[in-house]
């Protein structure tokens, strides 16, 4: 448990950190209305993320790790419940009425579950029992590991490539998790627990950012054709098949266009010349041999 008297650098760094986790799914969740679809994002995910934020919480605040780093959880499971409702519409065929009342019941529910565990648990806890409080966070940490696993097999079904998924939004995220751990290494008592897992969120996300640098290194033709043709590697891949045939996206890359698809115009008078030539030897094969 986190002693009463927290460092100033403490509370700063974990401030940043709250920021950076208070908006980090607001670039995810205009990404998603923007472009009215979240291909390649799990509603499993999102939906994994929110619900975590309910063991999260208990954990942080029975810890009484500085302030900032408390209400952080409860943020990230609002707009992580947003996010899946934005899924739920946009790619499951959820109505708009639908998926608001999903959200404003999950976020509800889990609130209110939240603060029965810990006005529950705060009792044993400051009696020396601490074991229910370990295990929330240790929940709390598997939760958020695993969220990650559906997001990973999207991108091992694209080969590599990180579809859907806003990069603001893992910069944002990734800087949040950086901060918050520097935030309790401030701290003077160190919780291991909590340290786990912002660097479980961390380092998963550093694998995607990897991954997507490596497919784009293998694949640089296709996005070089991408780029040549004006639209976003996304729409691309799109009009190709989706980008999950590697074969369809190096065969799009070295397809070899006529004059006319590059926007060359063909003088008339050589149009003009090759039609008599095939007229003159149309008519030479009908003559046959003198």
């Amino acid at each position: 448990m986190a002693g009463e008297n927290i460092p100033v650098a403490a509370n700063v760094l974990g401030t940043i950190g709250t920021v950076f986790w208070c908006i980090q799914l607001v670039p995810q969740i205009w990404h998603n209305w923007r472009h009215k679809k979240t291909d390649g994002l799990p509603a499993s995910m999102m939906l994994l993320w929110a619900v975590c934020s309910v063991p999260f919480g208990v954990y942080m605040i029975l810890q009484n790790v500085n302030i900032p780093l408390q209400i952080q959880p409860q943020i990230f499971g609002f707009f992580g419940f947003v996010s899946w409702g934005q899924i739920l519409y946009y790619n499951h065929g959820y109505s708009q009425l639908k998926a608001t009342l999903l959200v404003i019941g999950s976020c509800l529910l889990c609130g209110g579950l939240e603060v029965l565990l810990i006005l529950t648990l705060r009792i044993p806890y400051r009696k020396g029992i601490t074991w229910p409080d370990l295990i929330f966070g240790v929940i709390a940490a598997i939760m958020l590991a695993v969220g990650f696993v559906p997001l990973y097999f999207e991108v091992w079904k694209r080969r590599g490539r990180v579809a859907g998924v806003n990069w603001v939004f893992l910069s944002i995220d990734s800087l949040g998790a950086l901060f918050s751990l520097f935030a309790l290494a401030a701290q003077g008592t160190f919780d291991i627990l909590g340290g786990i897992l912002y660097l479980v969120v961390f380092l998963a996300e550093v694998g995607l950012f990897a991954s997507h640098v490596i497919w784009r290194l293998r694949h640089r033709k296709l996005v070089r054709a991408a780029k040549e043709s004006g639209k976003s590697l996304e729409e691309f891949l799109a009009e190709e098949g989706d980008g999950k045939d590697v074969e369809n996206e190096t065969k799009a890359s070295s397809v070899v266009q006529t004059p006319a698809e590059h926007g060359v115009r063909v003088p008339e008078n050589h149009e003009n010349e090759a039609v008599a030539s095939t007229s003159r030897e149309d008519r030479d094969l009908e003559r046959g041999p003198d």
